[in-house]
């Protein structure tokens, strides 16, 4: 449908791109919702070993603390569509923003290890919305002809999460207690509940739809048990055995399953009709193959550092520090570009860029130059701030109103799982491959977690051939990486070169001309 069919933009110019006062304040609330969600996925990481010791557990039990918090996300974010229709995303996020705060709490208080996993569990189920429901309230308030602009604001804490959770982290731990790993959360998530409450505006009308119970039992079960045998692999350093495949068939053959009952029932828990939207379909490709890669990568650099050059937690964190600061500086720019010409020409520069920053990491040695190693983190981040968030905006973009939450959900969905994909796939690889090459292998556990060497061989005189071998693994496991990387180029190629048209004035999908009108 063009134009002339919807005679209330006839008269408009040029849409102005600039964020108002308003999107602002949004973004802001929404912002300070992710910083608490991703920065406690990567200092709880950083905390395995404290687990361990304080709760008299082992690896494998500790890993839960991780392994439950990402199960009650993949169980909860499918939920986030119909919630926030049933109720209003205010309400959603403010509901979110308790239960973390309160699974915060309760964590501090854990008096054993079961009782950490079971109150990480409580912390999943507000954190798994805060994401969805945020970009929905993000994308609404922006409206499509902004969204690159404040899809950017929102990539910051998702991009320097990962970067400023070790930093974070090794500090609380060692100037504090593990209690504050969690503490931490409840004087933001309190500014934020206070800021949302103010800022945020009721939904002028809610649908009332009835959930989707068959699609509910479906999906959400089958996601978390996907995921669960997915990331099983780095505890077994194999996908071939019964601990991984067992869950993970039957989580995959409950997706496929809902596939089928969402495109043969009216009111599916999540839409999968959207696919017809053929630059969302390719921005999903893309963002599935990017985030694979991405966050594969991002469990090596760590590791490296710590593992192999003998590094503390905290200065492998202010080491990852360039590619934070490369990702700030592009992406404002890429966000507000991508509003204007599009996302194609960001997202295939930025690609370059990774591809060509990453690359130096697959001639690791021992003593590979630090000056040269954060020089080529700098370069990953710039190209990072011109990828992600671009190709985010390109699927959102084209989306009406009342189709923003059903997308919103799915690109979480996406994110969740192709993360824990890559996570997997790189932990297995570097194992098989220290496991292979080395008498002594440098501790990997599951959830990414990065470990120093095992206590046996703490204090002891290792041979300088140890080191140039784990690096060796290291730099082959970075090729994957690369290979992965270079492998988005291929679906980016189709993301759109030029400024998306609004979706009410030009719609994608087979929607009737009313909901246009309106």
């Amino acid at each position: 449908m063009t134009s002339s069919s919807s005679p209330a933009h006839a008269h408009a110019g040029p849409p102005d791109t600039k964020l108002d006062r308003h999107v602002l304040m949004v973004a802001g609330v929404v912002v300070l919702g992710a910083i608490m969600s991703i920065l406690d996925v990567t200092v709880v990481a950083v905390a395995q070993n404290t687990f361990q010791q304080e709760f008299n557990t082992d690896a494998a039990g500790a890993a839960w603390t991780a392994t439950g918090y990402t199960l009650a996300l993949a169980a909860v974010i499918p939920l986030s569509s119909w919630a926030a229709s049933r109720f209003g995303t205010k309400k959603v996020y403010l509901t979110s923003l308790v239960l973390f705060i309160l699974g915060s709490v309760l964590c501090a208080l854990a008096w054993n290890i079961g009782s950490l996993v079971a109150f990480r569990v409580i912390q999943g189920l507000g954190g798994g919305m805060l994401m969805p429901i945020g970009m929905m309230i993000l994308t609404k308030a922006a409206g499509p002809e902004r969204v690159g602009s404040v899809m950017a604001v929102l990539g910051i804490p998702m991009l320097l999460g990962p970067i400023g959770g070790p930093i974070l982290g090794g500090l609380l731990i060692e100037k504090a207690s593990w209690h504050w790993v969690f503490l931490i959360n409840v004087p933001i998530g309190i500014l934020a509940l206070v800021y949302s409450w103010f800022v945020l505006r009721d939904d002028e009308e809610t649908s009332r739809p009835k959930i989707d119970i068959v699609g509910l039992l479906l999906l959400s079960p089958g996601l978390a048990l996907f995921l669960f045998g997915v990331s099983s692999s780095a505890e077994h350093r194999t996908f071939m055995t019964a601990g991984v495949l067992i869950p993970a068939i039957i989580g995959a053959v409950l997706i496929v399953g809902f596939i089928w009952h969402a495109l043969h029932t009216d009111k599916p828990l999540l839409d999968l009709r959207l696919f017809r939207n053929r630059t969302l379909s390719i921005a999903v490709i893309t963002m599935t193959l990017f985030m694979i890669a991405f966050f594969g990568a991002a469990l090596l650099f760590p590791q490296y550092f710590i593992g192999v050059r003998g590094e503390s937690t905290l200065t492998a964190g202010l080491l990852l520090a360039p590619q934070g600061l490369g990702a700030m500086i592009t992406m404002p720019i890429a966000g507000r570009m991508t509003d204007k010409i599009g996302p194609g020409k960001f997202v295939l520069t930025g690609i370059v860029l990774l591809t060509a920053g990453m690359s130096v990491f697959v001639f690791l040695g021992a003593e590979t130059s630090y000056l040269l190693l954060c020089g080529a983190l700098f370069v990953q981040g710039l190209g990072m701030g011109m990828t992600m968030m671009p190709i985010m905006s390109a699927a959102l973009a084209t989306l009406n109103n009342a189709q923003v939450p059903d997308g919103s959900t799915l690109m979480n969905v996406v994110q969740q799982s192709s993360s824990s994909i890559g996570s997997a796939v790189i932990s297995v690889v570097l194992a098989s491959g220290l496991a292979g090459s080395m008498q002594a292998g440098i501790a990997i556990t599951s959830n990414t977690a990065p470990q120093n060497l095992p206590p046996e061989m703490q204090g002891t005189a290792l041979p300088p051939s140890f080191f140039e071998s784990a690096a060796d693994v290291f730099g082959s496991t970075f090729l994957v990486s690369v290979v992965l990387i270079a492998l988005t180029f291929i679906p980016a190629l189709f993301l759109p070169r030029k400024k998306i048209a609004s979706p009410l004035i030009e719609e994608d999908m087979d929607q009737p001309a009313p909901i246009i009108m309106h």
